[in-house]
């Protein structure tokens, strides 16, 4: 007699194995669970009724309905508590497997001493965690420092640990964030410059200037006259920018916020906003 295979599947939904038969047609539960560890029966959709039947199992042998196991695919079934623990364990490996995919990003470092270099970042930011790359942005012409940079690591653990405090690098506070996202290659360049909101009537444009130095080189700072208890400070950098956007600082004890400095035709909405 030719051995005979019928087809079976841990999900209706995935592709089935073929498990042999015995000599008399009938299946060994052993058998099945060898392919599905923890099996404890089949059952199959019947074609007229489209409801699910279980197959007879007496003494550890399955036996096809209606002696005869055809073309249908049938499905495993487990006992609930291993079922249940079956799903647990699926469970917690999809958080470990996506804790493990979580990928790390480049960090940007505001407000580095000018005297900084790229050895002085790696040294420091290695207590935290393996580091892959650091740099120290510089200008093209000067070979100065910008006053920022970046660091990225191995583990994404490290950088939320990183992300969440600042830090004493060579004599100076700094903050380590990540950049806001990137423009996509169809939309417009990030803009430079930025919008404080909140500025008393005695703070200076060099004030503001030395102030937000700390963070970036500093192009233009403009203050509006009649005072309008708001400024603009344009950054050489975008990315400088683009990362104080959204944050409330300090200056000479008032508490400014810090956004995008959005088009023209927005403007007017958002000084009043800010005033």
């Amino acid at each position: 007699m030719a051995e005979l295979y019928i087809r079976v599947a841990e999900d209706e939904n995935e592709e089935p194995m073929e498990i042999p038969s015995e000599d008399d047609g009938t299946v060994l539960l052993s058998t099945v669970a060898a392919q599905f560890p923890g099996a404890c029966g089949l059952r199959y959709r019947n074609p007229v009724s489209q409801c699910m039947r279980g197959v007879r199992l007496v003494e550890g042998i399955l036996h096809a309905p209606e002696n005869d196991w055809g073309s249908l695919v049938y499905v495993v079934n487990y006992p609930k508590d291993n079922k249940r623990k079956m799903d647990e364990m699926d469970a917690a490996s999809a958080v470990k497997m996506k804790r493990s995919i979580e990928k790390t990003s480049d960090l940007i470092i505001l407000g580095l001493p000018w005297k900084t270099s790229e050895q002085d970042l790696k040294d420091y930011f290695a207590t935290f965690g393996e580091v892959i790359m650091v740099q120290v942005k510089r200008d093209v012409k000067t070979g100065n420092s910008k006053g920022f940079g970046f660091v990225r690591f191995t583990e994404y653990e490290t950088q939320s640990k990183v992300i969440s405090q600042r830090h004493m690098i060579d004599g100076r506070w700094c903050d380590c964030k990540l950049p806001n996202s990137k423009a996509g290659p169809d939309e417009p360049m990030r803009s430079r410059k930025i919008f404080v909101g909140r500025c008393t009537e005695d703070i200076t444009t060099d004030e503001l200037r030395q102030f937000f130095m700390q963070y970036g080189e500093v192009t233009d700072v403009f203050i509006p006259k009649p005072f309008r208890a708001f400024a603009f400070v344009t950054f050489a950098d975008d990315q400088v920018a683009s990362a104080l956007c959204g944050e409330d600082l300090i200056i000479k004890g008032v508490s400014v916020h810090i956004s995008n400095a959005e088009p023209k035709h927005n403007n007017s909405r958002q000084m009043m906003d800010h005033i």
